[in-house]
């Protein structure tokens, strides 16, 4: 089975930090991959917050979640405090993906948890259809 891949960007706009809570831990006494999924959702909301925007408001429409791809690449652990970076590209007419990188201090380094993905789409919720990325959310993510 072919491995996931991911092109992930050199720089980000946004990080924010995130604590692993005892109920992110799992059987394996790590990070559980359910948790990480959390986690990018809390981290989108602040990069999302930080532009002045929500998932149900953001300059005029909204946005669901399309797909999600998440890399796995080192163990976190309770009372890890994580580094969420997060940002924007591949801008289309109707949406964005928001890229993201968690990370952990180990032994004074810098170590790399998970790379991760969203195809984020604007929606119309009371349409029920997809919407057009608007120029201000545009201009907000580029």
């Amino acid at each position: 089975m072919a491995r996931v891949k991911i092109d992930m960007p050199s720089a980000y706009r946004f990080s924010c930090a995130i604590p692993v809570r005892i109920g992110d831990v799992n059987y394996g006494g790590h990070l559980g991959n359910d948790a990480v999924v959390s986690i990018l959702h809390e981290s989108r909301l602040q990069f999302l917050a930080s532009i002045g925007c929500t998932e149900l408001d953001a300059f005029g429409t909204a946005m669901i979640m399309a797909d999600l791809a998440v890399l796995y690449k080192g163990e976190g652990f309770y009372g890890d405090i994580l580094t969420v970076e997060v940002t924007a590209d591949e801008l289309t007419s109707a949406g964005f993906d928001l890229f993201y990188r968690i990370s952990a201090e180990r032994d004074g380094k810098t170590a790399v948890l998970a790379e991760a993905k969203t195809g984020m789409i604007c929606f119309n919720y009371e349409q029920r259809k997809v919407a057009r990325l608007p120029e201000a959310l545009k201009q907000k993510l580029i």
